[in-house]
């Protein structure tokens, strides 16, 4: 029995390969998914749901421990559900948060463009997660925020510093306000087509089990019990 989803709203639809946001600390320069990709995904369905809750919260209070959303996109034609667990960036949450990281494919480092110091911060809590993590599966970026507090020439001054930073860490760089939702859209873009990718790309490499569409759900790995023709149906 399959179980009906919300159509993937109109501005969650990605259909080209979400450009990068500086070419001096980026993770692929390519404008267009693996060929392979590109091959297993064109038979499939389009659709068409909202970022978390698409507002800025001025009263919004800080993580407790972790806390957690699915953002639903459309992907070259396919659905695809992109989990997102934001951990609480405080030394007291430390032991609580590392739980967490395990099996991510996207590591996201965040600090604050109006304090530098706490880019200093984020290579402690990537060591945490690069731990629970082999350094090939993941891809990493650090992000700066609150981008509409400081000057012009004040984030430059920061960004300089937080490119080198970036490419030490070989991450990709982006920098966003929550405030203003500058660049916001477009980073998490840019990380649900790398990870899609990267989950079509694992699959086909496995190849012992077929892809298939179905329904309006994400690609889809079929395992057959021979032995009595029946399925089990894993989402990726």
């Amino acid at each position: 029995m399959l179980q009906l989803v919300p159509p993937v709203s109109k501005n969650r639809v990605i259909a080209d390969f979400p450009k990068w946001y500086t070419p001096e600390a980026c993770l692929q320069f390519k404008d267009h998914f693996h060929m392979q990709v590109r091959a297993a995904c064109q038979q499939r369905n389009t659709g068409t749901i909202g970022f978390c809750k698409d507002i800025f919260d001025r009263d919004y209070k800080a993580t407790i421990g972790v806390d957690f959303e699915i953002e639903r996109f459309e992907i070259a034609g396919i659905p695809y559900n992109l989990q997102i667990w934001d951990t609480a960036g405080q030394e007291k949450f430390k032991c609580i948060t590392s739980t967490y990281y395990r099996g991510a494919q996207v590591i996201i480092t965040v600090f604050d463009l109006k304090d530098i110091q706490t880019l200093e911060h984020t290579r402690c809590w990537l060591e945490d997660a690069q731990r629970e993590n082999e350094p090939s599966s993941t891809f990493i970026f650090l992000v700066g925020t609150k981008k509409d507090t400081v000057s012009a020439a004040e984030c430059e001054r920061t960004e300089h510093d937080a490119i080198r930073f970036a490419n030490e860490m070989q991450a990709e760089y982006w920098t966003v306000s929550a405030k203003t939702g500058e660049n916001v859209k477009e980073f998490f873009f840019r990380v649900a087509a790398l990870a899609f990718e990267q989950s079509v790309l694992r699959e086909l490499e496995k190849g012992s089990a077929p892809m298939i569409p179905i329904g309006t759900g994400n690609l889809i790995k079929v395992e057959r019990d021979e032995s009595n023709s029946q399925a089990s149906i894993n989402c990726c």
